[in-house]
């Protein structure tokens, strides 16, 4: 009797105690989620460990910490290399921030127009409709069409001022432009498609210039359609790394 194939790998990398997988622990269904804790000293691996995908999540630290957060260097190192060699990546606020510096891109701590926080409408370009993953996700919550824009949660103050050299632009919103976009195999998204309401008014309760209240209220009334958007993304995400891993069985066969 033959074994039971093994569900494929996923390497999450976890920079900071509240910044965890969340609701994408369950979304991200017939998944392998590898938990790396790099903010706990857990060595962040080379490109060729991370099994049949790469998802970086974000963190309390900006994308030049390299002396607070000493395994900076090593993400972002993991990151070109991730994102040159056709794994399925995707980077998260911080992620992001890693990914677009890493591959020659610019970013801005403590951006003049202040924190983004709360439910933001992303509006999406062109592009995004063709996106091996922002595409199906899309047009998963606009019933077959994707929707022009779309309500996502949002926490940083750290932003993407100017994408790596042949980045395809995705998304923006109506305080910073590069909301989403695509280099090779990786996805980065400044929003949390990840994170619960909970994990939300959590991060809204630690900084002073976000009104707690306010934040509440939005989820309260467009939450459950960010959540909607993170669900679905999640499920792209996951067919991707699925066949990312079927194709490397063939492969091997």
């Amino acid at each position: 009797m033959s074994a039971a194939p093994q569900p494929p790998v996923l390497t999450v990398v976890q920079q900071g105690p509240d910044v965890g997988p969340d609701l994408f622990a369950s979304w991200l269904t017939g998944l392998d989620l590898r938990i790396v804790r790099a903010d706990l000293g857990v060595p962040v691996p080379a490109v060729g460990a991370v099994g049949d995908g790469l998802l970086v999540l974000g963190g309390q630290m900006t994308a030049f910490d390299d002396d607070a957060a000493p395994w900076l260097p090593a993400v972002r190192a993991l990151l070109v290399d991730a994102a040159a060699s056709d794994v399925p990546t995707l980077g998260v606020c911080l992620g992001a921030q890693l990914l677009a510096r890493a591959l020659g891109g610019r970013v801005e701590v403590a951006a003049p127009h202040g924190r983004e926080a709360g439910v933001v409408d992303v509006r999406w370009r062109p592009d995004a409709a063709d996106d091996a993953v922002l595409g199906p996700a899309l047009a998963s919550v606009g019933g077959g069409r994707p929707p022009s824009s779309s309500p996502v949660l949002s926490m940083h103050a750290d932003v993407v001022t100017e994408l790596p050299p042949g980045a395809v632009w995705l998304g923006s919103s109506a305080v910073y432009p590069f909301q989403a976009f695509r280099c090779g195999s990786a996805l980065g998204v400044q929003f949390h498609p990840e994170a619960s309401d909970h994990t939300l008014l959590h991060w809204a309760s630690g900084h002073d210039d976000v009104d707690v209240a306010e934040v509440r209220a939005q989820l309260d009334e467009r939450g459950e359609h960010a959540h909607a958007l993170g669900r679905a993304l999640a499920a792209a995400f996951a067919a991707q790394v699925r066949a990312a891993s079927d194709a490397r069985t063939c492969a091997s066969a």
